[in-house]
């Protein structure tokens, strides 16, 4: 790829510094997705400008205009506290006639909230838990059709925020309690689903039109302390202490029939297009016993660090790291391109 002008998005606290010399493993953590993005661009020969995006457009606006970038890298997961706003800063780039990678605003509307990508999946015939949405300052009333144990979790929210053991309920009293918790401390309206006994897998996929489909994932749970549930809780997904000393690793998911690896991966193919998707995202589903793929949730921009279970399965399909930024870089491109020329 040629050289381009790369202006890469982050939240302002995750602007990355120029070494991780110093640095402990978990704050290292924090902000390893833009540090990798941002020194690999750098190796491979672009101009890359990171910008701290908080709750302003107009700081993206003035560099849009003095730094006049080929493309602008997404890494926001959030605009103005709020992650349900991150397809406005989308929109924003739409608007401006600039290039930006990852997912339409479209695509992050309809897979940000739970309930209705799961309705969407679930009309396409993909098996889907079953769940209940709890309101704000609603009383907590469990559906009888809604069997317990449940996992209660935030709507919006994503990155496994607000998730831990106690997340998942086997009463009507913890139900609340838990929903309770999820309103006061998350802000946002609760999910509670049906929990899936089953092992915790991810898809990823690239593409706009024509997608490509990367090996199917497992995060598995190594040691667990006894009587603890095998989900991705916070601390489970970002706390690298916690994933030292409980054994959680995520690789290729391991003695799996062929016809369900491409069971799994067609079902990931179909969500990515039924939730209007493009640019790249991962897919999330348990494995229940009996073989059945249960769709959870769709991530669209999804973490890309090095490390992380995204580039990780990308590289076993046989794409290096920077080669795999790059296809993100094009297909942002591509789309602009492919809009200007529809117009």
């Amino acid at each position: 790829m040629k050289p381009l002008r790369v202006l890469v998005l982050v939240h302002p606290d995750l602007l990355p510094p120029e070494s991780t010399k110093g640095f402990s493993e978990q704050q290292i953590n924090e902000w390893k997705t833009e540090y990798d993005v941002v020194r690999t661009l750098r190796r491979a020969g672009h101009e890359v400008r990171p910008l701290g995006v908080q709750d302003e457009l107009k700081p993206i606006r003035d560099e849009l205009e003095s730094f006049k970038p080929d493309v602008v890298l997404t890494l926001l997961e959030q605009f103005s506290g709020e992650a349900i706003y991150d397809q406005n800063v989308a929109s924003f780039l739409e608007l401006m006639h600039v290039p930006y990678t990852g997912c339409n605003p479209r695509g992050l509307m309809l897979a940000r909230g739970k309930d209705l990508s799961k309705t969407l999946v679930h009309y396409h015939r993909i098996a889907t838990p079953a769940f209940a949405v709890f309101p704000m300052r609603r009383k907590v009333r469990r559906p009888a059709r809604l069997p317990l144990p449940l996992i209660v979790k935030s709507l919006s929210e994503d990155g496994s925020y607000g998730i831990a053991q106690a997340s998942v309920v086997d009463s009507d009293a913890k139900l609340a309690e838990r929903v309770g918790f999820i309103h006061e401390r998350i802000g946002t309206p609760a999910i509670a689903e049906q929990y899936i006994d089953g092992r915790e897998i991810y898809v990823g996929v690239i593409g706009n039109e024509r997608l490509r489909v990367l090996p199917v994932w497992e995060l598995e749970f190594g040691n667990l302390a006894q009587g603890d549930w095998p989900i991705a809780t916070e601390r489970a997904k970002h706390n690298t202490d916690y994933q030292e000393r409980r054994g959680i690793l995520h690789g290729p998911a391991k003695n799996l029939p062929p016809e369900l690896v491409a069971r799994i991966q067609r079902s990931a193919k179909r969500i990515y297009r039924t939730l209007e998707l493009d640019g790249y995202a991962r897919i999330d589903f348990r494995l229940a016993a009996d073989g059945t793929p249960y769709f959870l949730e769709a991530n669209p921009n999804p973490e890309i660090a090095e490390s992380q279970e995204f580039a990780a399965a990308a590289r076993h399909d046989g794409i290096k790291y920077v080669d795999l930024l790059h296809r993100i870089l094009a297909l942002g491109m591509n789309r602009a391109a492919a809009t200007v020329s529809a117009g």
